[in-house]
């Protein structure tokens, strides 16, 4: 497991547990039909809360072990990836999310067997992600 001091470092890493556009498409219906399941849960019928998590992590979790093949990001950070997944939400309705995926630091989550690595963000500051092994 990885430890992440915010949410700008967790985004990159979710960023690349996303990087199929199936995958990304499946979290969009799945994101989607939580809200529509919450939704009609409050506007008519509170036992159909029930579906809210059965439907956006179903759809995911799919996504994530059938598309992506890898494990999903909310078996070790729930809420961040929660957070993230409504980020790329937003970006996915606003048609910003093909920009950034393509974000040049995003490659280096393709680099392996590091006990660390060392990126800068837009804010300029150098961040470092410790791998626990």
């Amino acid at each position: 497991m990885m430890n992440f001091r915010s949410t700008d470092e967790f985004w990159l890493f979710y960023m690349s547990q996303h990087s199929k556009p199936a995958t990304r498409r499946w979290h969009f219906a799945g994101t989607f039909s939580s809200i529509l399941c919450l939704i009609y849960a409050v506007l008519f019928n509170w036992w159909f809360l029930f579906f809210v998590p059965l439907s956006g992590y179903g759809l995911a979790w799919y996504s994530h072990f059938y598309v992506e093949q890898n494990i999903p990001a909310t078996f070790g950070h729930p809420i961040w990836s929660l957070l993230c997944d409504f980020k790329m939400f937003v970006f996915m309705i606003s048609g910003q999310m093909d920009r950034e995926i393509k974000r040049p630091d995003l490659k280096i989550f393709e680099i392996l067997n590091f006990d660390s690595i060392i990126f800068t963000l837009d804010d300029q500051k150098s961040h470092k992600i410790e791998f626990c092994t």
